[in-house]
């Protein structure tokens, strides 16, 4: 209704449109693989990342388009090197890592062999061990949640047992439920994420999971070794109060760094992992070290030294996934495979022969 002068009358009804005015309202409660986000979870810390890194995103998936240009393979040069430590957009993973690490050809030598596992005889007691763990991977996942469609835990039951049969030697390890999680959150394929596992567990780190876990005490060891000469004074700190490498860095390898450093940034680094093999593993640990030793060593006893490694997991230098990859290859210096490998051979060699007090024990 207009009034005499023209202009429309107060009480005419007024559309609204809400437009979301906060960071918290403009972002989804659960993020891209299906975690749900905190209560303290920072959304305007993580808009303004985002808002950055969303481009980087979009610049990486032009260039891996043209450079697969429908292959399905991925060759191993300089180039794709480059490109991969750049980041692998979500949709070429799963073809990526595949190839990268030699699951796909395992998975084209062996047709069946996975199916063929899953419809063996089974161990009463891998079957309850596997069972007992579902429930506790990624209660925060909604994609692991009974009520979900499709649900996941059926999947990682089968992909966990289907690689205690292959590998009897090892069966079921507490941590592997979460690599092979993670592995099916990217790939959405039972198969492919059993084929996978087998290069991380099998080749990619040997021995991490096996009843004596040789390969995760050794690489403990080296992980040492490599920050006396890079980092001396986190070396001197750590000699000084006796503490021993696996109390603060057992979880980042055993884990692969799953609920240690963020989703997006663990992916990442597993990008370079499938890639360029278990010295990834080194450059993550020795970059986290390298950065905060100043915070490390004012630390003053055991347990204020392990709080620290758990605090420089965490904040905006490991949450900035693309900053933080090109540091890994930037603060440790030159890190070879073979240098990896001699520091391997060595430890391995004192541990045989006792000189490393190991008290771990296998979960």
């Amino acid at each position: 209704m207009e009034q005499s002068n023209g202009t429309r009358s107060s009480n005419q009804p007024q559309l609204r449109i809400n437009v979301p005015s906060t960071a918290r309202e403009r972002a989804a409660s659960v993020d891209p693989y299906g975690f749900e986000r905190s209560d303290d979870f920072d959304y305007e810390s993580y808009e303004e990342l985002m808002s950055e890194y969303l481009a980087v995103l979009t610049r990486r998936s032009i260039k891996w388009a043209k450079l697969l240009q429908g292959k399905r393979r991925v060759d191993r040069n300089l180039k794709v090197k480059r490109y991969v430590r750049k980041g692998i957009p979500n949709e070429h993973r799963p073809l990526v890592w595949m190839t990268a690490s030699g699951a796909q050809e395992r998975l084209e030598r062996n047709p069946g062999y996975y199916q063929s596992l899953l419809d063996a005889q089974h161990d009463p007691k891998l079957l309850e061990t596997i069972r007992t763990d579902l429930h506790r991977t990624f209660p925060d996942n909604v994609y692991f949640r009974k009520t979900a469609d499709p649900c996941l835990q059926r999947a990682l039951f089968n992909v966990l047992l289907a690689y205690g049969g292959h590998n009897k030697t090892v069966g079921y390890c507490q941590g592997m439920n979460f690599i092979a999680g993670y592995l099916l959150i990217i790939s959405k394929d039972e198969e492919m994420s059993f084929w996978l596992m087998e290069a991380l567990l099998d080749r990619i780190l040997p021995d991490y999971y096996t009843p004596e876990m040789l390969g995760l005490k050794v690489d403990q060891e080296v992980l040492g070794e490599l920050v006396r000469m890079k980092v001396p004074a986190v070396w001197r700190l750590m000699q000084d109060h006796g503490v021993m490498w696996s109390l603060v860095v057992s979880r980042w390898f055993i884990c692969l760094f799953i609920d240690i450093l963020p989703v997006e940034t663990v992916l990442r680094i597993w990008d370079c992992l499938f890639y360029e093999g278990s010295k990834i593993v080194f450059r993550v640990a020795l970059t986290l070290i390298h950065h905060h030793q100043e915070e490390i060593v004012q630390e003053r006893n055991l347990p204020d030294i392990c709080e620290r490694f758990k605090r420089i997991t965490r904040g905006a230098f490991v949450e900035d996934c693309h900053a933080f990859m090109q540091r890994i290859f930037q603060e440790p210096g030159s890190l070879s495979m073979s240098t990896v490998t001699k520091l391997r051979q060595s430890c391995r060699a004192r541990i045989a022969g006792g000189e490393i007090l190991q008290t771990e024990q296998r979960s």
